[in-house]
């Protein structure tokens, strides 16, 4: 018999009929539930660890906490802000991507204490489990920066942003409001999930501004917080080249301190002199927000380490403490580029590695730092970023990636959204390991 609510203790066993459906949720307050597996967050990696392990241990024995109604495949927000997609096509209903037999608590959680392996909901709810992944993303720090909120509430204003569903239509917008003047784009002297996405949306925006004939009216400016202009040397040589042929400026180690929306300024620090600032009038501005794990991960000292990330094994993604809890995603310690391809390829150690310790094994699966980056350059072309946790190219297809394709592109824009949404989040994309080595095999 099945049991409902993944051993409620305050409810007995109910009848099949009761709770056959295609999710189960809980909606009563000041519950206590059990479970083997709790997976703390619905996103990409919850998702996809979830759909395996309720798979494998049965109806009923995994609970997804999760609060939103809403699942977004995030990697669409840059083409929705260049106007190729629309946001209607980036969602889909909660319910309907969770897995079947796992039970849904549609809640938040709001304390963890893993010495008793109990997570507390803000609703009241109390959940011990044997096992805890942590899946909770990163927290975006839009208050961070002053006159950054006020100058997202303007209606059809100048400051936009692709980073939240909430500002990501804004950015269309400005493009086309667009006249003349500077049109400046930020990364924060912070972690960041999907570190290209602040570039992508600099080369869309200089290729629409051709298309549009503005472009000699509009002098491009990329002002990021980090010393180089991407990660990966091998792939930022020839990012330069296009920034060169474009005519972009690019400002290193310069970080976004406030907005001025009633006189369209931005200012900015040098980070190598903290005391030198400059102001910038902007005509359009593109703003990726400070990010941070999220506050209530931070709160927990035992689970995180010192800047708040769940202090994990970087090769097999277990917690270095506590041997029941992992941690998959942007929350993790890991030290690789956070991306949803990197979860692809961590969802699959961490599934192996915590059936492993199920079964009283040592974990022996290793993640070796994948992560993707399709470094849309326009509207029709794309480079495909791939490396490992050296930074060292890890590509898949046998063609030089650096090179802007075509290809690349419709791949980008395309075939990953339906593998996101059809494999990656059934627990049944793992990555593009066993391509690459099918692929390098045949050279």
């Amino acid at each position: 018999m099945i049991k409902a609510l993944c051993y409620s203790l305050k409810t007995k066993p109910l009848p099949i009929s009761t709770i056959a459906r295609t999710i189960s949720s809980s909606s009563v307050l000041n519950e206590n539930h059990r479970c083997k597996l709790l997976v703390v967050g619905g996103g990409a990696g919850g998702c996809s660890v979830a759909a395996k392990a309720s798979n494998k241990l049965g109806e009923g024995k995994v609970i997804v906490l999760e609060p939103a109604d809403k699942h977004y495949y995030q990697p669409m927000f840059t083409l929705i802000g260049g106007g190729i997609k629309k946001l209607e096509d980036s969602f889909r209903a909660m319910k309907t991507v969770l897995p079947a037999l796992a039970t849904w608590i549609k809640d938040s959680a709001i304390k963890f204490e893993p010495e008793s392996n109990t997570v507390y909901t803000s609703n009241g709810d109390k959940i011990e489990y044997e096992y805890l992944l942590v899946a909770v993303g990163l927290q975006l720090n839009y208050d961070k920066i002053p006159g950054l909120l006020e100058a997202l509430a303007i209606p059809n204003g100048k400051v936009c942003s692709n980073y939240s569903p909430k500002y990501v239509n804004r950015t269309f917008q400005a493009l086309q409001n667009f006249k003349t003047g500077n049109a400046v784009f930020t990364f924060p002297n912070s972690p960041v999930k999907c570190p290209g996405a602040p570039q992508k949306i600099l080369y869309i925006a200089e290729h629409y501004f051709r298309k549009s004939n503005k472009r000699n009216n509009a002098q491009l400016h990329y002002n990021t917080a980090l010393p180089v202009l991407f990660g990966v040397k091998h792939y930022a040589d020839a990012l330069w080249e296009i920034i060169k042929k474009r005519d972009i400026n690019v400002n290193l180690r310069t970080n976004l301190v406030e907005v001025k929306p009633d006189s369209d300024e931005a200012v900015f620090e040098n980070l190598d002199k903290p005391d030198e600032r400059f102001t910038v009038k902007y005509e359009f501005l593109h703003v990726t927000p400070p990010m941070s794990a999220p506050d209530i991960l931070k709160a927990c000292k035992s689970l995180v380490n010192e800047v708040g990330f769940v202090d994990v094994n970087k090769d097999t993604l277990q917690h270095q403490k506590f041997s029941n809890v992992f941690a998959i995603g942007d929350c993790s310690s890991s030290p690789n580029s956070k991306t949803a391809a990197s979860v692809a390829a961590q969802s699959q150690v961490v599934y192996k590695n915590l059936m492993a310790v199920m079964d009283g094994k040592v974990p022996n699966r290793v993640f070796d730092g994948y992560a993707s980056c399709p470094l849309v350059t326009g509207y029709n072309t794309c480079m495909l970023a791939e490396f490992d946790y050296n930074l060292t190219p890890l590509e898949t297809f046998p063609v030089d990636q650096r090179k802007e394709r075509v290809s690349m592109y419709l791949m980008k824009k395309d075939f990953m959204p339906p593998l996101y949404w059809h494999l990656l989040l059934n627990g049944l994309w793992n990555g593009p390991g066993l391509m690459r080595k099918l692929m390098h095999l045949r050279l």
